[in-house]
C-alpha cells in the first residue's frame, strides 16, 4: 500500500469511512474541507482504506485532520503512511492537530507536542440560553472583514484568511463592537447533524458567552455542537445551557510554537480539523 492523492471521486467512500466511526460528516462537509485544502488516501483491494487532510495557513502553518483508517486495518501502519505523506506535503510548516486518545501515540511518535485540551459539547438545544449582558453585538458587515482577519491572526497565531472567507460564505457571523472597533466575533454554520458554532474569538469568556448565546438562540430545537479550549473556561457554562461535554481531545503541534498575541483569544475552534 502507498498513499495517493485524495480526490473528489473518493468522497462517497470517505463518507462511509467516517460513518463507520460514527463521525457525523455529510458529503457536503467532506467536499467543503477538500476544496479548502489537500488530502492523502490509501486504497486496499480497490477500496478507500484511509484518509487524511491538511489545510495551509499561509506559508508557515498548517492544520491536519480527517485522519481515518478503516477499522480492519488499524494497527498495521496505515495511519503512519497517511501522516508521513501529509508531513511531506506540508514540509517546512508548523503543523497543528487535535488528537483523539487513540491517535495520541501515533502523533507523539512524529514529534507532535501537546499544548491544549479541547472539549466537545453538543446536544439538541431545547432551552433558550440566557444572554449575558454584553453591549455592542451585531451582525457582520463587509467592512468588518479586515479587522476580523487581524483579530483571528493574533488570536490563533496563524493567517487563516481563506478559511474565514469560506466559513463566512456559508455561515452567520456576529461581532462585538466597542468604541467603533471590532473586539470579537463568532460564526455558526450548517455541519454534521445540525450546526457548529465556531470559531469564537473574544476578549474574555463573558463576551464569548454573549456571542455564543446570540447565535445559539437562532437554532433552538436543532443539534448544536461547539468545541472549546480548556483554558476558555466555557465548559461548565455550556453544560448549564444544555450543551454537555461529550468528549475531549488534545491539541498538539509539531514545529515552532504558535505565537498568539493581542487582547482577543481563540476560545472555540472552527472545528477539530480546521483548528
Amino acid at each position: 500500500m502507498r498513499p495517493v492523492v485524495l480526490t473528489p471521486e473518493h468522497i462517497p467512500q470517505a463518507l462511509l469511512l467516517s460513518a463507520a466511526l460514527n463521525w457525523p460528516y455529510r458529503e457536503e462537509d467532506w467536499s467543503f474541507a477538500l476544496d479548502l485544502g489537500y488530502g492523502a488516501a490509501v486504497e486496499a483491494d480497490g477500496r478507500l482504506a484511509a484518509t487524511g487532510m491538511w489545510w495551509p495557513y499561509a506559508e508557515d502553518f498548517a492544520s491536519f485532520g480527517m485522519i481515518i483508517v478503516m477499522p480492519t486495518l488499524q494497527g498495521r501502519g496505515v495511519g503512519s503512511l497517511i501522516v508521513e505523506e501529509m508531513l511531506r506535503q506540508a514540509s517546512g510548516r508548523t503543523v497543528v492537530l487535535n488528537s483523539t486518545r487513540e491517535g495520541y501515540r501515533l502523533y507523539d511518535r512524529y514529534g507532535f507536542v501537546p499544548y491544549e485540551q479541547v472539549s466537545q459539547h453538543q446536544a439538541v438545544l431545547t432551552a433558550r440560553p440566557p444572554e449575558p449582558p454584553c453591549a455592542g453585538i451585531r451582525q457582520l458587515r463587509t467592512e468588518d472583514i479586515l479587522a476580523i482577519r487581524a483579530l483571528d491572526r493574533h488570536a490563533s497565531g496563524m493567517s487563516r484568511d481563506r478559511l474565514l472567507d469560506a466559513l463566512f460564505s456559508v455561515g452567520d457571523v456576529v461581532v462585538i463592537e466597542r468604541a467603533q472597533e471590532v473586539k470579537g466575533y463568532a460564526c455558526v454554520r450548517r455541519s454534521g447533524r445540525g450546526v457548529v458554532i465556531g470559531p469564537v474569538i473574544a476578549p474574555d469568556a463573558e463576551d464569548a458567552k454573549a456571542l455564543i448565546a446570540t447565535l445559539a438562540t437562532e437554532h433552538m430545537n436543532s443539534f448544536v455542537r461547539i468545541d472549546v479550549t480548556e483554558t476558555s473556561g466555557l465548559s461548565p457554562w455550556l453544560a448549564t445551557i444544555g450543551l454537555p461535554r461529550v468528549d475531549q481531545v488534545v491539541s498538539m503541534a509539531r514545529g515552532t510554537p504558535l505565537a498568539r498575541t493581542g487582547g482577543a483569544k481563540l476560545l472555540a475552534l472552527a472545528n477539530q480539523s480546521f483548528g
